[in-house]
């Protein structure tokens, strides 16, 4: 039984690209298909119920098509009506994840100086089965103010296998090298769901070793503590044994890809389970979109598919890291408890004093519910409470309090003032 469950695992997602493979001509073929019948000009356009094939074609080719990862595609930035063109560029680049700086330029002797003297922002983006430009909107945001990197994580299935496996102590390394590679004296690091814990974790050990550590630290929706408030995400967590994750979502990279053999949870597999957690919402926005393009609105159907280029794309997760984020995090609450050690080293958040710290949670996150993040006050007990705050942005989901119009009106604005008040002086 244990080696036919092995063999199954070896095959699942060798027969998922096989599939994916046989899918890729058709979906090619309906892509094409939609262009024709939609086309003005193609004498097919003219045909009754044009409209409605072009509609069902893109659909088909939607729905089947392979997702690449997104560009962050921020090439300019607008400030009080002036454009200032942007460069992203590679500051540091690890075997599993690339640290990005978003650069601005200005011709204006002011704007330069102004630019020059901007507090500089980390953003950790979760590694968690999207891509770091799920945070698009948060790195040009930020951008108006403040020198923004991001961490920018690799797809494990393009990582090497000779490059070993990635551990949640490996994450926590990258974080700190980050910190230091940037500098720790005017840095304000905000972190994602996801991150808050390894960022935390990050910055107690520094602080434990005497290394300066950030202004401040940013914690948006993340599962410091999961035993407060547990949502359905946190449910399955807990009630599963860790080897029936290791069983059942585990898989090794086929050929012909440079991770080849490498153990992962893969991104396919990820992108089921957010979608089974709310299939009528999906299928009745596919069928909005549908009805979007028969009516020819163009403007709902583009921003369909604005969100769905962003949310089918999905990278594999390094096992070793999803198993100790499942067991650590949501599964024996180390952090929380006082009992995480990273290479033989305490995790004492209390060890903080120079960093200030705002945790920032939505009223309606189904992902990380209401006082999981709120938890790290509870932890850092060293820094003086008039530097620590929180912030409850109303009627925002998971994915409000860092995109959208609440991010942009509600929670950039006190971000700002919070990092303003504690800057370097």
């Amino acid at each position: 039984m244990l080696r036919r469950n092995r063999g199954s695992r070896q095959m699942l997602y060798q027969m998922h690209e096989l599939g994916r493979a046989w899918l890729a001509p058709m979906t090619y073929w309906a892509d094409a298909m939609s262009k024709a019948f939609g086309t003005p000009g193609s004498w097919l356009s003219s045909m009754p119920g044009a409209q409605r094939v072009s509609a069902g074609y893109e659909l088909f080719y939607r729905v089947g098509k392979e997702y690449e990862k997104p560009e962050f595609g921020i090439h300019s930035l607008e400030i009080d009506g002036r454009a200032y063109p942007v460069v992203e560029r590679v500051e540091l680049h690890k075997p599993f994840c690339r640290l990005l700086r978003f650069k601005r330029f200005a011709d204006q002797a002011d704007d330069i100086d102004r630019f020059r003297d901007d507090p500089p922002v980390l953003v950790v983006a979760p590694l968690s089965g999207h891509h770091a430009t799920l945070l698009r909107d948060t790195v040009r945001t930020l951008m108006r103010d403040h020198k923004v990197y991001i961490t920018d994580w690799v797809d494990a299935r393009m990582v090497p296998a000779s490059e070993g496996p990635f551990h949640l102590d490996d994450y926590i390394a990258y974080v700190e090298e980050f910190i230091r590679h940037i500098g720790a004296d005017r840095l304000h690091v905000v972190s994602v769901c996801q991150p808050t814990v390894p960022v935390l974790a990050a910055v107690s050990l520094m602080a434990a070793r005497g290394e300066a550590t950030p202004r401040s630290l940013v914690m948006m929706g993340g599962p410091i503590d999961t035993r407060q408030n547990p949502t359905q995400v946190n449910d399955l967590a807990a009630q599963k044994p860790l080897w029936w994750f290791e069983t059942n979502v585990i898989h090794p990279v086929p050929q012909p890809y440079p991770g080849a053999g490498r153990r992962v949870y893969p991104g396919f597999l990820q992108h089921m389970g957010f979608v089974a957690m709310n299939p009528e919402r999906h299928f009745q926005s596919h069928w909005d979109f549908y009805q979007h393009l028969v009516q020819g609105d163009l403007e709902d159907a583009e921003s369909h598919r604005r969100f769905y280029d962003e949310y089918n794309a999905v990278l594999d997760m390094p096992a070793e890291y999803y198993l100790d984020t499942v067991r650590i995090v949501f599964q024996q609450h180390l952090l929380p408890r006082g009992e995480w050690e990273v290479r033989g080293q305490k995790v004492d958040p209390s060890k903080i004093r120079n960093t200030a710290l705002l945790t920032i949670e939505g009223e309606l996150d189904d992902i990380s519910g209401q006082g999981q993040t709120r938890a790290a006050h509870a932890l850092c007990t060293g820094i003086d409470a008039k530097d620590r705050q929180h912030l409850v942005v109303d009627g925002a989901g998971h994915y409000g309090i860092f995109s959208g119009r609440r991010w942009r009106t509600q929670v950039y604005p006190k971000l700002r003032e919070f990092f303003a008040r504690h800057a370097a002086t």
